[in-house]
């Protein structure tokens, strides 16, 4: 008897010093119970230890023979960052935080952010349990703002919980609370062509290729060109595209002071494309509208009722978000949903819209409002108050992906956009899930740990920037060179 206790206890030692290979895939944490009752000791003695040799050894090798199936991804206690890095293909800077034991988080910082406003982040987090995300975030939020500038916090957010996910094992949604939804409903996007019959039948392709709800561009720049459609257009020039920078131009000017005004011909002109579309989708697909130009909200009120008959499912981004007041008053002189917020960072920017009753839908966008629990928080709050919440999304899988766990686990959710359909290998940037990501207009939620996906390193090395290198060091970005505490 003391031999085989001696044997045993060899055994039980061997099987708590087994390294674990984290690229394993998890088992369950419990087998499902058989009905025989014969079972529980069929399993003890197969298992090569009876309920008395179990009993006569210490607490710890017992608990060790007894959870020796469970699959340990990672010890998320002992958990420490050790790197960020960046890869970036197109506008988007793909973004990789490391650890001390061997399991990584993806995000990405926000499309057409500059990658620096994470990079200066990494000084801040190094050395930090990734799983602590909340006091991660305590540290950074002061370093991201509106627009793109919320890219850096907003990434190393996202990243932190695909990292604690896959320490954990388990999807990201279950981390956020657990899901109301299996499958998320896409509404895409379709940029407006010159042409109102061209562009009513890209939107009938796009309800062909099985979605069931659809966004589409309508602005002034459609029209400028067209005499007497527009007053006061010649200050701006050619009303230059969305690159320019220049603090003077049209599209740097908000809305209010452009002092543009839109005439009935211009209406006339504008309202076509909606009518074209709807006569080519009908009435059932939700039908939204965005990028109308830069006019004040007396110029956008005019627009929203000449829109009116065609049912349109909201009018995106009139106004700049900021204009609480006169968000309101748009609001409540019209009888279509207004809906606004993918530049907003933060829950506390959204307070003002959401307790005002300012717009009908919220539209945060998780790569600027400060990554996924923000996200759900603002969806949340805005619930209390009676108000539903779109998503926007512009950037790459991994981050769609990962919005999509974040619209799973959000009640009030109602659609989720998605910028890339006509882009052939967008969804080869990364594997392990299902493709293509959207069936029948919806996406199912992923079930693996994390936002249950991987990059495809292969795809994003063919697709890098030019003068980008695939997750290149990042070392002149160890140091924090700043007291960042903001009161005395």
């Amino acid at each position: 008897m003391k031999k085989n206790t001696e044997y045993l206890q060899q055994r039980f030692q061997d099987e708590k010093n087994a390294k674990i290979n984290p690229t394993e895939k998890p088992q369950p944490l419990f087998e499902e119970p058989k009905n025989e009752r014969r079972s529980f000791f069929k399993k003890a003695v197969l298992g090569g230890i009876s309920l008395g040799g179990m009993m006569s050894l210490p607490m710890e090798d017992t608990l060790a023979h007894t959870t020796s199936k469970v699959n340990r991804l990672s010890n998320p206690s002992d958990l420490k960052i050790t790197d960020m890095r960046i890869a970036q293909y197109g506008n988007v800077p793909l973004l990789k935080i490391y650890t001390n034991q061997g399991i990584h988080g993806l995000g990405d910082v926000r499309d057409g952010a500059d990658k620096r406003y994470a990079l200066m982040l990494k000084s801040r987090i190094l050395g930090e349990n990734p799983c602590n995300i909340e006091k991660i975030f305590k540290s950074i939020e002061q370093f991201g703002w509106h627009g793109r500038q919320g890219g850096g916090v907003s990434g190393v957010e996202m990243a932190l919980w695909d990292l604690a996910g896959k320490a954990y094992g388990v999807p990201l949604y279950q981390l956020l609370g657990g899901k109301f939804r299996d499958k998320v409903r896409i509404y895409v996007d379709t940029p407006t062509v010159r042409d109102p019959d061209e562009f009513a039948n890209k939107m009938k392709s796009r309800v062909d290729m099985g979605y069931t709800m659809l966004k589409m561009d309508i602005g002034i720049g459609l029209i400028k060109d067209q005499k007497d459609t527009l007053t006061n257009k010649s200050p701006w020039g050619p009303m230059r595209g969305w690159s320019d920078t220049d603090v003077m131009s049209y599209t740097q000017t908000p809305h209010q002071f452009t002092h543009v005004q839109i005439t009935p011909k211009g209406l006339e002109k504008m309202v076509e494309y909606a009518a074209k579309a709807r006569e080519k989708v009908g009435f059932e697909i939700p039908l939204a509208i965005d990028h109308f130009g830069h006019m004040g909200y007396n110029e956008m009120i005019k627009l929203a009722n000449a829109f009116e008959p065609y049912n349109i499912a909201w009018l995106e981004d009139l106004i700049p978000w900021q204009n609480t007041e006169q968000w309101k008053r748009v609001t409540e002189s019209i009888t279509t949903p207004t809906l606004t917020g993918e530049d907003a960072y933060h829950k506390k920017n959204f307070k003002d819209l959401i307790e005002n009753r300012a717009v009908d839908l919220v539209h945060p966008d998780p790569g600027s409002v400060g990554g996924y629990l923000q996200t759900k928080k603002v969806g949340d709050y805005a619930e209390e108050y009676g108000i539903g919440m779109a998503l926007h999304h512009a950037a790459s899988p991994i981050t769609f992906m990962g919005t999509v766990h974040a619209a799973a686990a959000t009640y009030n959710f109602i659609g989720l956009e998605h910028h890339s359909v006509d882009n052939p290998w967008w969804e080869d940037l990364v594997t392990g899930v299902d493709k293509p990501f959207v069936k029948d207009g919806y996406v199912t939620v992923p079930e693996s740990p994390g936002i249950g996906l991987e990059l495809n390193e292969d795809e994003v090395k063919k697709r890098l920037r030019e003068g980008e290198q695939f997750f290149a060091p990042t070392d002149d970005w160890n140091e924090i060179r700043s007291w960042d505490r903001t009161w005395s």
